[in-house]
């Protein structure tokens, strides 16, 4: 647990610890980010406004090394932008304050399910995309991708060979359920192609104009 408050961290390590959980808390973001680093944890809670760092700029340092381990933001903030800010770090869900403890449970034992998974690999020509430890190859070459621009290739390519329409590609990768300007679809499909070297000769990322995009041989 990566929290300032003292009170929150309380209630969270002695409510965690009778469910049968180890806990490890650091106070401020220099701390929890040095322990993420040298540690091995099953899943990290990070605080959103923290001293030193914020849980914003740990998550980005960590996931720079880590890929795969689960982080769930504490936030008491609610702006939509600041929402998928956190997401697009690399957060794989995160929880508003105050919270019921047994949400954060359920969330908790949702992440740790999809850590035990085993690697599946998803394959379109020479790319390969590893969703267990988040690796992204062209042959022999790793791809870095950003979290936005990897969930987005992965829900493309784990739906192959079908249309996905931009309402739907919106809800599942941006898990924004209203009316948005799905504008933003495009910008990362074009970062994406970028990324890929992918040319009129190789592109297997079609659109599928005033509907959505399709990926195919």
């Amino acid at each position: 647990i990566a929290e300032d408050e003292i009170g929150i961290v309380n209630f969270l390590k002695q409510g965690l610890e009778e469910e049968g959980y180890v806990v490890i808390v650091a106070n401020d973001g220099k701390q929890a980010l040095e322990l993420a680093l040298h540690e091995t944890f099953d899943l990290i809670l990070l605080d959103w406004m923290m001293p030193e760092m914020s849980g914003l700029e740990v998550c980005e340092a960590f996931r720079k090394k880590d890929q795969t381990t689960p982080i769930i933001f504490l936030t008491a903030k609610d702006a939509v932008q600041e929402t998928i800010l956190g997401l697009n770090t690399g957060a794989n869900d995160y929880i508003k304050k105050p919270f019921h403890f047994d949400e954060l449970l359920a969330r908790m034992e949702a992440q740790l399910r999809n850590a035990r998974k085993k690697p599946e690999i998803l394959e379109i020509g020479t790319i390969q995309i590893n969703t267990t430890s988040h690796e992204v190859k062209k042959g022999e070459e790793i791809i870095a991708l950003t979290q936005k621009e990897y969930n987005l290739l992965t829900f493309l390519l784990e739906n192959k060979n079908q249309v996905c329409e931009r309402k739907k590609i919106i809800e599942e990768v941006w898990d924004i359920h209203f009316d948005y300007n799905t504008g933003v679809i495009d910008v990362y499909i074009n970062a994406l192609r970028k990324k890929l070297d992918l040319n009129e000769e190789n592109d297997f990322i079609h659109t599928i104009r005033g509907v959505g995009y399709i990926i195919k041989e």
